[in-house]
């Protein structure tokens, strides 16, 4: 397979992708080679059944192998959500920084800072022939948003075994073992 569809409208998870594909011999397409933008309804219930619902529908429109994600952060403090809802929970404050303070301040006041980013990948090659590949890495709440690197919830979450958050760590070194590339490193070993 030398073309795949990465479905997304997430420039910032296209262009993770793409760093972490670019020393393979399959050329990855995004929604920027295409006319289409819209997405489908993410109705599902766990991140794999989003991440079906996004890849099946991308299949549907381009009948081109198509994986999409569903990735989140799940937090010990607030009874390990938001999960599914990252995004939303996320757009729900005026400001980034709001989201991230309310999160420091529940682990605080709970003295609960386990967290961890949960994706699911799932590849779409016919109408009913969906795989499905994971990563999960473990960490902690930080006590301040630190960095400015990444996106979302990556400044205030640092993976276990290190002290740097996600947000002050260059893409090589996230991409080298984040959850992401965990699972799109399963995707393309079962490519090849």
């Amino acid at each position: 397979m030398k073309e795949i569809f990465f479905f997304s409208n997430n420039i910032n998870k296209i262009n993770e992708i793409q760093n972490i594909v670019s020393k393979k011999k399959i050329k990855v397409l995004s929604i920027l080679d295409f006319e289409f933008l819209k997405e489908p309804v993410e109705s599902g219930i766990s991140f794999s059944e989003n991440a079906k619902i996004k890849s099946y529908f991308g299949y549907r429109k381009t009948l081109i192998p198509t994986f999409a994600d569903d990735s989140g952060i799940c937090i010990e403090a607030l009874n390990w959500k938001p999960g599914i809802h990252s995004k939303k929970f996320l757009n729900d404050f005026k400001k980034m920084d709001d989201c991230f303070n309310y999160i420091i301040n529940k682990a605080n006041m709970k003295s609960k800072y386990k967290a961890f980013f949960k994706t699911s990948i799932c590849l779409t090659l016919k109408d009913s022939y969906h795989i499905v590949f994971e990563g999960r890495v473990n960490g902690t709440i930080s006590e301040k948003p630190l960095g400015k690197n990444g996106f979302g919830y990556d400044p205030i979450f640092i993976p276990s075994e290190n002290n740097k958050t996600y947000g002050e760590m260059t893409k090589k070194e996230k991409n080298s073992f984040s959850h992401r590339s965990i699972a799109v490193n399963k995707l393309l070993d079962f490519l090849n």
